[in-house]
């Protein structure tokens, strides 16, 4: 097991009538002009947003709107929020929404106090030490990042999507009310089922040894993640499993599955620069890299114990099947997840083709030696990687 520190302050508010909380939780955070931000029409449709803002009228707490996020979010965007901010004197993001809007949030948040935010993104030995105060409503489980320490953010200049990590991108809360995503098209609830077994999964899948104890939890979580993500594309409207997954989301990505570990993240970062270039949603596109990632590890002999593992704990692959068999019927086992969710599993399904390969393989490696750490991985082994998902 590795040396590790601990440390994730974000309060969580959970369950039905949680949204009686948020104006207690901004003024505490230290808010009194509030900056709401937000996607598109589905927190207008869905009454949220008018929620929130008849809240924060009660309470006698200002606030400006800045709606507009897409999927993928955009730099340019964000820069444009945080100078909003400025000019307006905000002393605090509300981000109301799922993933994409809570990591503008985040990124307009510390360029506030960082002009060059982006250099942040782009070289993970720097680290931002200021920002404005974060917090979350949250309508989608998913991304995690309402209490994760960390952003995504695209440049739709340089095409590139890119990760940055900060303690002070830790919102100061999140409310979660799991009736708040019974609106959500099933597109959105796969998607967003993919991303949260992907946290998962990149942390599971790890060399270092002597951490049995979180694989067990890993292997448990991940197993109950993935039937009640297909009971819930069943029951729209069950509350206990739509808590559930709102659950999952906080701890798959909050850090606690980190310790003493060191994750992979090679899907990640290939996914990212995938989806930096043709917008496909973050999920649908982890559920076509990660089967291809796996399958080119095992090809080069490589992950072979954890794979077992995974295969045996996760789907209940048989016991008595050679060890290679027990491996590829587990990838297998994945790929029809995926499948009974409605995501793709290869890239010609969402119109990639093998002309953009060599753009993903070197954009993931810029400023980079190398992603990944079961196997480290550079861009021949992604164009290889790549072409596993095209079949």
């Amino acid at each position: 097991m590795e040396n590790f520190e601990f440390y994730n302050p974000t309060r969580i508010i959970f369950g039905k009538g949680s949204m009686e909380s948020l104006a207690l939780m901004i003024k505490t955070s230290g808010g009194s002009k509030v900056l709401l931000h937000y996607g598109g029409e589905s927190i207008k449709k869905n009454g949220i947003l008018e929620s929130v803002k008849k809240t924060l009228l009660e309470n006698n707490i200002e606030f400006i709107e800045f709606g507009g996020v897409v999927v993928n979010p955009h730099l340019q965007h964000a820069l444009k929020g945080a100078e909003i901010s400025k000019s307006k004197g905000v002393d605090f993001v509300l981000a109301i929404g799922g993933g994409s809007v809570i990591d503008s949030a985040k990124c307009l948040a510390c360029a506030v106090y960082n002009s060059d935010i982006w250099s942040y993104f782009m070289d993970s030995s720097k680290t931002i030490k200021k920002a404005l105060p974060i917090g979350v409503v949250l309508t989608i489980p998913a991304a995690g990042s309402e209490s994760s320490n960390g952003a995504v953010i695209t440049d739709e200049i340089s095409k590139l999507k890119r990760d940055a990590c900060s303690e002070v991108m830790l919102p100061k809360f999140a409310i979660i009310d799991p009736e708040f995503t019974y609106s959500l098209p099933n597109e959105q609830i796969a998607n967003g089922a993919c991303d949260i077994l992907a946290h998962m999964m990149e942390r599971y899948f790890t060399s270092v040894q002597g951490v049995d104890f979180t694989n067990h939890i890993l292997e448990g979580a991940m197993k109950s993640h993935i039937d009640n993500s297909k009971k819930i594309m069943r029951n729209k409207y069950d509350y206990s499993l739509r808590a559930e997954m709102s659950l999952a989301a906080i701890y798959a990505h909050n850090g606690i599955f980190s310790v003493g570990r060191i994750g992979d993240w090679a899907s990640h970062n290939i996914e990212h620069e995938l989806s930096a270039i043709n917008n496909v949603s973050h999920g649908a596109g982890l559920a076509i890299i990660f089967p291809a990632w796996m399958k080119y590890i095992h090809s080069l002999g490589k992950g072979k114990e954890i794979f077992v593992s995974f295969a045996k704990n996760v789907f209940g692959v048989e016991e008595s099947l050679t060890q290679e068999d027990t491996i590829l019927n587990g990838i297998r086992k994945l790929e029809e997840f995926y499948k009974e969710l409605g995501l793709p599993t290869r890239l010609y399904e969402i119109n990639i083709g093998e002309e953009y390969f060599d753009i993903i393989s070197k954009n993931a490696l810029i400023n980079r030696t190398h992603i990944g750490n079961l196997v480290k991985v550079n861009s021949s082994d992604i164009y290889k990687i790549l072409q596993l998902a095209l079949k």
